[in-house]
């Protein structure tokens, strides 16, 4: 695979230094302009903060970039018709010679052929509310390649229980960093139990250092609850949710218009509150896979 590292990543490969790999699907998709190149900056920044080397990972002109110059994030934060990819979309963006923004799956393929174990993001794909069958690329990459993600939860418009239960089929480990239960995005818990729990870094790379031993193939998805102070309540959100699910029923959006659809309208319908919430839990995540990735 032509991967083409970045100066900061290329010399911490050098030198063995922790790096921790960044999608750039929030970049393009999630975000808006500017949010979306102050948000990639910042986050980038709190991982070099922690002491840890950040590598946002995307397409730009049909080559993969692990690790983006400050030019070329700017240069994907303004960009059109950036495709999203998944893993399937990786050879038609390589091909096309296109700028592609990596997922959750494809972050996750990428970051490993890398050698980045790592990874910080805001929130999994996971199963569709009313269609069991919707079952994201992500929970497919979480159970065969070994990489570590750290996320506040699925996303809160996903069915909850059921994104679970496809993990633990897959042989996924579900850690809750400072709970008992499984975090739902914009609020702290879903009320539905993790396989274990880890107070500090140092215990998820306790666990991690035994899934290498034991040559194990899944990732490690580390939940991290959002900051109480931004915390929308599970009560209101699920409102927010219901009402985009309805409108995005009624329009006809499907595939993966989706989930960008649905985050837009319950930013929408709770008067941004969902927006810096998500903000708020990406940089939180940043910090804490930094703090892991300095230990493995």
């Amino acid at each position: 695979m032509n991967l083409h590292f970045n100066a900061e990543v290329k010399a911490a490969h050098a030198e063995s230094r922790p790096i921790v790999a960044l999608e750039s699907t929030l970049i393009t998709h999630g975000l808006p302009q500017p949010v979306n190149l102050e948000t990639g900056r910042h986050l980038e920044q709190i991982v070099r903060d922690v002491g840890a080397t950040p590598a946002t990972i995307a397409l730009l002109h049909g080559q993969i970039h692990v690790g983006l110059e400050p030019y070329e994030l700017e240069e994907l934060a303004m960009a059109k018709d950036v495709r999203k990819c998944s893993r399937r979309d990786l050879p038609i963006a390589v091909a096309r010679k296109e700028n592609g923004a990596t997922t959750v799956a494809a972050t996750m393929l990428l970051a490993h052929a890398a050698g980045i174990r790592v990874f910080a993001t805001g929130g999994i794909g996971g199963v569709h509310r009313g269609h069991p069958f919707d079952v994201s690329a992500d929970l497919e990459e979480l159970g065969r390649t070994p990489v570590t993600v750290v996320c506040a939860g699925a996303k809160a418009i996903l069915d909850l229980p059921l994104t679970l239960e496809a993990l633990e089929t897959r042989g996924v480990c579900v850690v809750g960093y400072g709970t008992d239960t499984f975090p739902s995005f914009y609020s702290r818990s879903s009320g539905l139990p993790v396989d274990v729990r880890c107070d500090t870094a140092d215990d998820v790379a306790a666990i991690i250092k035994a899934r290498d031993a034991l040559k194990l193939d899944a990732g490690i998805l580390v939940g991290a609850p959002i900051p109480t102070e931004y915390e929308v309540p599970a009560e209101e959100a699920e409102i927010a949710i219901s009402a985009a699910l309805r409108e995005a029923e009624a329009a006809g959006v499907k595939g993966k218009e989706v989930t960008p659809f649905l985050l837009a309208r319950v930013s929408a319908l709770t008067d941004r509150r969902s927006q810096i919430a998500n903000l708020a839990l990406l940089e939180n995540n940043a910090r804490i896979a930094a703090a892991i990735a300095r230990l493995i």
